[in-house]
């Protein structure tokens, strides 16, 4: 049965590209390439969730050694939360190493979280990390570039183009078979690398993935997928809208450059620029400064908790603080916790809005740049990007609250009003009740939590899949031979 001319064009093009020595060298360099970054992103996963579960696991082990103390000791004593990483981590870093990965949790106070690894990194951090999604994001579409200039504008340049046409070849069946030839030499390299990824992926586990995990890498092979054939698709309608090689090429590594080096930075210093946010210092100010009009509990003269002092006193119809049925020490500090944890977590609130709102920013830019949209897409399914980043800080706060809190009602329960003299010993509680505290456990964003959160980078590659069919069929009705 012979085959059609879209097939027929498809095969050719593979063996063309194929027979070029060149290609098999750049092919050969891109998988070694592919193979220290496979076996670094592994090396640096490995270590640091071994680092991390190690110093998890001797934080609760110090917190379980502690001896019979008084709970507000205990509260301020406190503990450390840590950021796991995700298995799909050692695919695409994202902004895991610029954002901290440890929390000291403690009473009163809430501490950001630190030890970022480009904290104690150089500057050339900056310039982005070699990991295999790079590869796939960067390096591999500029491959198809330097590949896909000379579809058709090499054809129409030896006069093979006209005489493909004259045979019978129609325009679409034309770019169509070019742009899968292409795309079947790019899978040549992407399928290996995803397969790759995936190997390292279930290594990771430690166990069978769970349906979350599955989905998540499922979508990342689909969208890597998707942006190859964009990729493809550009090249060969950039090629067949140039007279020559040359002048394709030089159009493809332009667009190369824009969307991936230039669009990207001016989106991120734009979003910046637009939507600024407070500097630590001030944002830290604030905090204090609203805490300070609210109350200070650790201050028995402020008069927010001298109201609070004697509405308790007559609720209960006593003199003194030391004839409640209960600590009055401990009902002060719940109370100085819960008036300082809203204060920072309506701040905080107000700053993650700016932050969504510089993200969002550009997300948007990604109608003008697929590359934008696929990496958004990709951090979110690995779980490296700013809403994994947010929900840790948010359930670390919510642990740290529920921590505080739990001294604070032990002390109300079990510490005694009257205080002991200088000569004695502070009153304690029984070491068992530390076992009650649980340990922290980070819960990750589901992917359905992922991808409302990303639609507009999936809108954006629906948009761009529309605009090239849209652009490959105005073509096929106004591209010529000459």
């Amino acid at each position: 049965m012979p085959l059609s001319p879209f097939r027929l064009i498809a095969r050719h093009q593979w063996h063309t590209l194929l027979r070029e020595r060149a290609v098999w060298l750049l092919l050969g360099l891109v998988l070694l390439v592919a193979a220290y970054a496979a076996a670094a992103g592994w090396t640096t996963y490995r270590q640091q969730q071994a680092t991390q579960v190690h110093y998890q696991q001797q934080a609760r082990r110090d917190w379980l050694s502690n001896p019979d103390k008084h709970p507000h000791r205990m509260a301020h004593y406190g503990h450390f939360a840590f950021r796991p990483r995700a298995p799909l981590s050692l695919f695409d870093g994202g902004m895991d190493r610029f954002l901290g990965n440890a929390i000291f949790l403690e009473a009163h106070r809430q501490n950001p979280v630190n030890f970022s690894e480009a904290g104690f990194s150089t500057g050339l951090l900056r310039f982005g990390d070699l990991s295999l999604a790079l590869l796939l994001q960067v390096l591999l579409p500029l491959l198809l570039f330097f590949l896909g200039a000379g579809t058709v504008a090499a054809d129409r340049e030896n006069g093979t183009l006209r005489l493909l046409l004259t045979q019978g070849v129609s325009w679409p069946q034309l770019l169509l078979g070019k742009a899968a030839g292409l795309l079947a030499v790019g899978l040549l390299l992407g399928v290996p690398l995803l397969a790759l990824t995936g190997g390292l992926w279930l290594a990771a586990q430690g166990g069978a993935p769970s349906l979350d995990e599955v989905l998540r890498f499922g979508l990342l092979t689909l969208f890597y997928g998707l942006y190859l054939a964009l990729c493809c698709g550009v090249a060969v309608l950039v090629s067949a809208a140039s007279r020559t090689a040359r002048t394709a090429l030089v159009g493809l590594i332009g667009g190369w450059l824009l969307l991936t080096m230039v669009l990207p930075r001016a989106a991120q210093a734009l979003g910046s620029y637009v939507y600024a946010l407070p500097s630590k210092t001030a944002f830290q100010t604030a905090i204090q400064a609203d805490i300070s009009r609210q109350g200070d509990s650790h201050n028995p003269d402020d008069p927010h908790y001298q109201a609070l002092r004697d509405s308790v006193l007559r609720a209960h119809g006593v003199a003194t603080t030391d004839q409640l049925p209960f600590n009055y020490g401990g009902y002060v500090m719940a109370e100085g916790e819960k008036i300082s944890a809203g204060i920072y977590t309506r701040h905080y609130r107000r700053l993650l809005d700016t932050f969504r709102q510089q993200n969002q920013f550009a997300r948007s830019v990604a109608f003008l740049d697929p590359y934008l949209a696929l990496k958004n897409l990709s951090m979110a399914l690995a779980g490296t990007d700013f809403l994994a980043y947010t929900r840790f800080q948010q359930q670390a706060e919510a642990y740290r609250y529920a921590l505080a809190q739990q001294m604070n009602q032990l002390q109300i329960e079990h510490i005694p009003n009257r205080k002991r003299p200088p000569t004695e010993k502070d009153h304690t509680i029984d070491r068992a009740y530390w076992q009650r505290v649980p340990e922290f456990r980070y819960q990750a964003p589901t992917v359905q939590q992922v991808l409302r959160a990303e639609w507009v980078s999936v809108a954006a590659f629906g948009f761009w899949g529309l605009l090239l069919l849209g652009l490959g069929r105005r073509a096929a009705t106004r591209l010529t031979a000459l």
